[in-house]
């Protein structure tokens, strides 16, 4: 097989793990949000995705109904697959993450470090920059950063993991 032919395998795998990462960190930290909204912060998940768009609607989010709701989804999603692009990008180029993957329980390594940092970034920068306020910091705060370890950045690194160059046949 030409090397042409494997690369664009390579890609095409790829994309198809990227594809699976965005989609399962999308669910599966959704589902997590959401059940911490209506089981234990007595809210409702309309909300929860609502106080995601508020983010750049503003306070009229809440009064949006479904429909800003369906964007705090979208964003939600698109927000997912930014990370999960962050991480295949990092994976390719970065010998020490692949190292650590290929070692004894190396997905749960990673994704302890790299769940933490996504909540570390977003609730610490992107959030307060979109808000124009300083980050809370409360007992749901830390629910989210302990949280992302199983819910954000497993599916992210389970799904990504395999797409690793190949250190030996890259020549590093």
């Amino acid at each position: 097989m030409r090397l042409a032919d494997r690369e664009g395998l390579s890609n095409r795998a790829a994309a198809s793990r990227l594809v699976r990462a965005g989609l399962l960190t999308a669910i599966t930290d959704g589902l997590f949000s959401s059940v911490l909204s209506v089981a234990f912060y007595h809210s409702t998940v309309t909300r929860l995705f609502q106080g995601v768009a508020s983010t750049v609607l503003g306070k009229s989010a809440f009064d949006g109904g479904t429909a800003t709701a369906a964007l705090g989804v979208l964003m939600h999603v698109g927000v997912a697959f930014g990370w999960s692009a962050v991480f295949l990008l990092l994976l390719k180029r970065s010998a020490r993450i692949r190292d650590v993957l290929r070692s004894r329980y190396g997905v749960l390594k990673v994704a302890s470090l790299y769940g933490p940092f996504i909540w570390l970034v977003m609730s610490l920068i992107v959030i307060p920059l979109l808000l124009h306020r300083p980050p809370m910091i409360t007992v749901r705060w830390w629910v989210q950063l302990i949280g992302h370890v199983p819910f954000v950045g497993i599916p992210i690194v389970a799904s990504l993991a395999k797409t690793a160059p190949n250190d030996a046949a890259a020549g590093t």
